[in-house]
């Protein structure tokens, strides 16, 4: 997979891992064929376990589901505190039409986001670095994280639980179907968004629709909200903070000819800018009232914060870069843009540096998929790149002192 790594360090780890592609590709196709949704990943966290258990490693089970467990000191000879390497274990309730030998046999779950290539690339780091251990300046954290795509995220059970205590930095991948495999794309700043649900709810007096003037006309009022409140966002926040509110679902009335008493609207609100993610839910109450105000109907919004934009560390962005040059070649480094898609990976960041990169996961000239799809193929030759690129940021990170966490 890799070209000749660039030391001894770095191509006795390349051969570490090479040793391990086989049963880290067997190990994601099984996850692959047995995808659980978040919180319910019993059997995902049994098979980590027993291989990490099978490796002499001690693995720490979460309550749940999920677990963390450590190789090295805990404190290094240069004084370095544990580095964490952060997978998520969960599917998506997605019916998976990849229509390989390893597609899902959960009907309507599915690993459409890469997880299970998260999965096995964090364990093959982890593996990796308990052979070659020696080369530690200090400890690494394996974090096997449950409920990345639900809200609240699981990284917040992590925390609750203890997961950081100890950790210095952390580092993570997310596949990316737009990139070739063996490149790894990275940014120093936000890479993310901010990811809220949205939910709308109104409710009147319903009526026949001949009268529509003795009723509160809701299903049209909804309408109003649903393509002006957009449109109100993004002349009250400043439009560099890439404001996005996307509706996912209107739900009102059943028949023809009645106007239905209540009615909701579901959707996601996206910002690209912190600052602009904690304005966002007063200019949005505000706006959907102002909205409705005219029809006479009874308002209800709900705005659940849910992640905020993930911002890589200058540092740890540049350990990853440093790595994925090592052991992908010097040419593997992409710069990528910033999506509007969500990561629970940002509550880690609130506590400890670090930096997320995207793992390349097309096959050249290949068909460019994408994510949340059920009909997503990975190639898996980006299973030893990710366990490469983990391993070897890990093995770099110990050798300089991390930086401040950022909390603007």
């Amino acid at each position: 997979m890799a070209p000749e790594a660039v030391d001894a360090e770095a191509r006795a780890l390349a051969d570490v891992v090479a040793g391990l592609r086989d049963e880290l590709v067997e190990v994601r196709r099984d996850l692959h064929a047995h995808p659980e949704l978040g919180r319910t990943e019993e059997r995902t966290t049994r098979v980590v376990a027993e291989r990490l258990r099978a490796a002499g490693l001690e693995p720490h089970l979460l309550p749940g589901s999920g677990l963390w467990c450590d190789i090295g000191p805990t404190v290094g000879p240069l004084g370095t505190r544990r580095v964490a390497l952060r997978a998520d274990l969960d599917a998506l309730p997605v019916p998976d039409a990849c229509r390989l030998p390893w597609a899902s046999t959960v009907r309507g779950v599915a690993h459409a986001c890469g997880h299970d290539v998260h999965t096995a690339a964090v364990l093959g780091a982890g593996l990796a670095l308990a052979q070659v251990a020696d080369t530690l300046r200090g400890g690494v954290r394996l974090i096997f994280q449950p409920a990345e795509e639900v809200q609240p995220g699981g990284a917040l059970d992590v925390m609750a639980a203890g997961g950081l205590d100890g950790v210095s930095r952390i580092f993570g991948v997310h596949c990316d179907p737009k990139l070739d495999v063996g490149l790894v794309g990275t940014r120093i700043g936000p890479i993310t968004s901010a990811s809220d649900e949205v939910t709308v709810t109104l409710t009147g007096r319903g009526g026949h629709t001949s009268r529509p003037h003795l009723t509160g006309d809701l299903v049209f009022a909804l309408g109003q909200v649903v393509t002006q409140v957009p449109a109100v966002l993004g002349r009250r926040l400043d439009p560099r903070s890439g404001v996005n509110l996307t509706w996912g679902a209107v739900r009102a009335g059943t028949v023809h000819n009645a106007i239905p008493s209540t009615g909701t609207l579901l959707g996601t609100l996206r910002c690209l800018d912190v600052r602009a993610w904690e304005q966002a839910s007063q200019v949005l109450e505000q706006a959907v009232h102002d909205v409705v105000r005219p029809f006479g109907l009874d308002v209800e919004v709900k705005h659940a914060r849910g992640v905020p934009p993930v911002q890589n560390t200058e540092g740890a962005t540049g350990v990853l870069e440093a790595a994925a040059r090592d052991v992908l070649g010097p040419a593997s480094v992409r710069l990528t843009e910033q999506s509007l898609g969500g990561e629970d990976f940002a509550w880690y960041l609130q506590k400890v540096p670090g930096a997320m990169a995207r793992l390349g996961t097309r096959t050249p000239g290949g068909h460019t998929y994408d994510i949340h799809q059920g009909d997503l193929r990975v190639d898996e030759r980006a299973v030893e790149a990710g366990a490469l690129l983990l391993a070897r940021a890990a093995q770099l990170a110990g050798r300089t002192p991390a930086e401040t966490a950022r909390h603007d």
